[in-house]
């Protein structure tokens, strides 16, 4: 089966590489950069946002990486991570709170933008304060976001989690940084960072 990557290793393209890496499964690459080819003919007949991640498996393209990370785990469920039926209801609300609220929120306050007390009721997320407050709950209740197993939630939520605290997107708070010390031991995790730093790092 043909499975193809389209990333920047400066995106939220890692979150896809990471969970390639995780199910284990041969794919390619294709670099794209910012400026040119993310947007040209060819990668916006893929995604017409000119955005990555995409990925393209068997002719079928998937986008977002919420999306992408659901669509591995099921696809390739030998790997394990895709929810039991206990897991499920933990895992895709966690899931997708990361990929609404949380991105909403961190995104928002990242450009100034600060809901007054009577915007915040037609806000998704509220406000910043209370996304923090209940991502920090989630991340506190289980040793994982599912349960007590590492599943494909933790791939995408703990990209958010492990760019948050590096970037002071999210506060360093120490169920933050337990939480990303657990996840980032993985080796999926590791070669997948491995790849992307590597290509970021200045030739010659």
């Amino acid at each position: 089966m043909a499975l193809t990557l389209y990333t920047n290793p400066m995106s939220r393209g890692r979150i896809a590489r990471w969970m390639l890496e995780e199910v284990g499964v041969a794919y390619e690459a294709v670099i794209l950069d910012y400026a040119a080819s993310m947007k040209d003919d060819a990668y916006l007949a893929v995604n017409p946002m000119g955005k990555v991640p995409a990925i393209v498996h068997d002719g079928k393209v998937v986008t977002e990486g919420a999306a992408i990370c659901c669509y591995l785990a099921d696809t390739f469920s030998e790997a394990g991570l895709a929810p039991t039926d206990a897991e499920r209801a933990d895992y895709y609300r966690w899931m997708f709170y990361a990929a609404g609220p949380v991105e909403a929120a961190v995104t928002n306050r990242s450009l100034g933008v600060v809901p007054s007390a009577e915007q915040q009721r037609m806000v998704g997320y509220g406000s910043y304060e209370a996304v923090v407050d209940t991502f920090a709950g989630a991340v506190a209740a289980h040793p994982f976001l599912a349960g007590d197993r590492f599943t494909a939630a933790d791939v995408y939520a703990g990209s958010q989690v492990i760019w948050g605290v590096q970037f002071g997107s999210l506060p360093k708070l120490p169920v933050f940084e337990d939480y990303v010390a657990r996840v980032t031991t993985r080796d999926a995790y590791k070669r997948a960072a491995a790849i992307d730093d590597a290509l970021m790092a200045p030739k010659g």
